[in-house]
This record gives C-alpha cells, sequence and structure tokens, in this order.
C-alpha cells in the first residue's frame, strides 16, 4: 500500500500520465494522420509530454485548489 502522504504525488502522477497520453495521441493524430508507425510515434510525443506535464501538475494542483476552494460555496 502507498502511503497517505504520497497520496497527491500519486494522484498528479496518475493525472499528468492519463492526460497527456490523450492529449499527445489526439496531437500526433492530427499531425500526421493514420500512417504506419503512429503508435511509436505517439508514444514518443507521449514520454516527453509526461516529461513536463508531472512536475507541472505537482507545481499547479495546489494553487488551482486553492484558487477553487476560494470561488466556491462551502455548504
Amino acid at each position: 500500500m502507498i502511503p497517505p502522504r504520497l497520496a497527491p504525488i500519486v494522484f498528479g502522477l496518475l493525472l499528468s500520465g492519463l492526460m497527456s497520453l490523450v492529449v499527445s495521441g489526439v496531437a500526433t493524430l492530427r499531425a500526421v494522420g493514420l500512417i504506419e508507425g503512429l503508435f511509436g510515434l505517439w508514444m514518443s510525443a507521449w514520454a516527453s509530454s509526461w516529461l513536463i506535464a508531472f512536475p507541472t501538475v505537482l507545481v499547479v494542483a495546489p494553487n488551482v485548489r486553492r484558487l477553487v476552494e476560494r470561488h466556491t460555496r462551502k455548504g
């Protein structure tokens, strides 16, 4: 089991991985179309995207949480 104190990091890892997978897939498909080797191009794009997305999520997520808390009603 993963310790609860690591939950924000695991959340960021999974969220950034899944979102960068989807976005890089759509962008790669739109850029090159349905070609042979698309999967390899997509995985290459995903790897570089995830390297940027993961630390970005770790830095940005706490600020976004605070912003949402400030602009939503409790109740």
